[in-house]
C-alpha cells in the first residue's frame, strides 16, 4: 500500500518559483541564456519557472540523463540518454533539475557541458537532499531543502506515477 504525505503545497512552490524567476531576470538582464531541462522530473518545475524569467534572450533544451543503479542507491555509473539540439557556445547555461540527491549526476553534467564553452553554467533545482550530497556542487537557484525522504509530485515520479501531483509528497510504501 501506498500512503502521500504532503510535504510542500502548491502555494509554496509557485511563490519560491516565482522569486527564482524574478532573480534569474535580474542576473541575466540582457544576455541569451538556455534554460537546459533535465528529463522528465524537471518539465513541471521548468514550464513553470520559465514563464517566470523576463527575457526575450530566453531558450530552452533538454537532456535526458541515466544513472545506473545498484537496489536504490546510484552508482554513480551516467549515462546521456538525449543530447542538446543546439550549440551552446557563447551563451549562459542554466540546468534546471527537480532534486539533487548526490551531486553525482549534475557534476558529470556540468563537466560535460563545460566542453561545449558556453559563457557560464549555472544550476537551477527545485529540491536538494543536503544529508545525502557525496559531490558537492555550486548551485545558485534553490527552491527547497528536503529531508531523506523519497519524494514524488510536482514532475517526480514513483514508477511513472505521481508526476502530476499538484504538490511535493513523500511516498510511503507499506507492506499489506
Amino acid at each position: 500500500m501506498e500512503i502521500v504525505h504532503q510535504l510542500i503545497p502548491i502555494e509554496k512552490i509557485e511563490e519560491r518559483v516565482s522569486d527564482i524567476g524574478r532573480r534569474i531576470s535580474e542576473d541575466y538582464k540582457g544576455k541569451e541564456i538556455v534554460l537546459i531541462g533535465i528529463l522528465k522530473g524537471a518539465v513541471i518545475f521548468l514550464a513553470d519557472l520559465m514563464r517566470k524569467i523576463d527575457s526575450n534572450q530566453l531558450t530552452v533544451d533538454f537532456m535526458g540523463l541515466s544513472s545506473y543503479e545498484g537496489g536504490t542507491r546510484s552508482t554513480g555509473v551516467v549515462k546521456i540518454t538525449s543530447d542538446l539540439k543546439r550549440s551552446i557556445e557563447g551563451i549562459h547555461v542554466i540546468i534546471v533539475e527537480d532534486i539533487i540527491d548526490t551531486g553525482l549526476t549534475l557534476n558529470f553534467l556540468t563537466q560535460n557541458l563545460a566542453l561545449k564553452n558556453p559563457a557560464s553554467i549555472e544550476i537551477c533545482t527545485l529540491l536538494e537532499k543536503p544529508s545525502n550530497i557525496q559531490k558537492p556542487i555550486s548551485v545558485k537557484y534553490k527552491c527547497f531543502e528536503i529531508p531523506d525522504k523519497f519524494v514524488i509530485g510536482y514532475g517526480l515520479d514513483y514508477e511513472g506515477r505521481y508526476r502530476n501531483l499538484p504538490f511535493i509528497g513523500v511516498l510511503e510504501i507499506k507492506e499489506d
